[in-house]
Parts: structure tokens; sequence; C-alpha cells
């Protein structure tokens, strides 16, 4: 059982873990393919798609270090089933994001883009939730490059697969569409409180079908 929290999430009512998770000491390196290697001279962040005055937005390293820093402490709960509890994540908060670069009224869902072409969706509520945040710091200190340096998302009320390492940038959408993860098995919510961690486990209309 849950109460709930600003925004629908769920909060646990006494175990800071939610089920079948562990606590993980330290913070394991999990991704799917090859670290990139980092060109701050050809790095470029975007928010495309359904955008409210129609055209992309970019911003280059540079520029994006610049916009307003901020921090939230919040934990990391991987769907490989370890939890790490009360990081401090220092960067973009996802709402700034959206106030240099609305979505358009029909925006329902966004798409997470990352190097590789790899993706992940999200609900836009889930997207614009206080403590999601593009983050370049964990407790005061850069990301290495094997944690998402220079840029990841970290969306704590999801599996973090939600969030990916090395973001590219946000494509704004009025459906909703898989991502990377999703088209291969995983469920396309990710609330780590309801354990809804694979396709199988899905209600009619979580998601699009495969």
């Amino acid at each position: 059982m849950g109460q709930e929290q600003s925004g629908g999430h769920r909060i646990p009512d006494a175990s800071p873990l939610p089920p079948g998770q562990r606590l993980q000491r330290g913070w394991p390196v999990t991704h799917y393919g090859p670290v990139p290697k980092f060109k701050p001279d050809r790095w470029e962040f975007r928010v495309f798609g359904a955008t409210a005055d129609g055209d992309k937005h970019c911003w280059d390293h540079e520029e994006f270090t610049a916009l307003p820093f901020s921090t939230v402490v919040a934990d990391l709960h991987c769907v490989t089933k370890f939890s790490m509890l009360g990081a401090e994540w220092g960067g973009v908060h996802a709402k700034t994001l959206l106030d240099l670069a609305p979505p358009a009224a029909a925006v329902t869902h966004v798409m997470v883009w990352a190097e590789y072409g790899y993706s992940a969706n999200l609900r836009l509520d889930d997207f614009t939730a206080n403590r999601t945040i593009f983050a370049t710091h964990r407790d005061g200190e850069l990301l290495t490059a094997e944690h998402g340096f220079p840029l990841r998302l970290v969306v704590p009320h999801l599996y973090a697969w939600k969030g990916p390492k090395w973001v590219r940038g946000v494509e704004y959408m009025t459906a909703d569409r898989r991502g990377f993860w999703e088209e291969r098995g995983y469920h396309n919510v990710g609330d780590p409180w309801a354990e809804q961690r694979y396709t199988y486990q899905e209600e009619p209309g979580a998601g699009p079908e495969l």
C-alpha cells in the first residue's frame, strides 16, 4: 500500500523501498552498449516535435550548463532490483526546459533521446513532476562518463530505465510511442511501487500495442 503525493505518485507507508527492491550501497554501472565519448564542441541538446511555437530549440554545451541550476534529493530504483536512496542530484529541472520551450497544448507524452538512438517515453505528467531533473551532478560531483556524463535524466518515481544516460534531446508528442526498452519487453509506464517491470503486466490502455 502507499499514500499519494503531488502528481499522483505513490510513496511508501513504512519501507523506503518499493516491492522487490534491495538497498544498494554504492552505485553500480548498468547500461546497454558502449560509453560514448563526449565532444563538447559537437554536443547539442534539442527540444523538438510538437512545440508551442512550431520551432526546434537548441542549446550547445556552454549554453546548457548556463541554465538555472537546481538540486533535488531523490532515490534511484533500478528494474534489476537495486535501489539507491537519498542521493542529491544537481542539474536542470525538466520544468525549466518546459518554460523555455513550451509544448503545444495537444502534447501528452515526451520521448527522451540519448546517444546511439536510445530512447525512453514518458507521460507528460511524469516529465513535469517536481523532482524530474536533467542531472549533471550527483552529491555535488560531476557525473562520470559511465554514469551518464554530461547529462542524464532522473525520474525518481519511475524505474531508472525511464531516465536515460547521455541525453541529447526531448521530443514532444501528441500520442504515446514506445521507447527502446519499452519495445523490448519492459513496462510502458514503469512505476516501481506497482512493480510495473514488464510488458506482460500492462493493463489495457497502459501503452501502444507492440
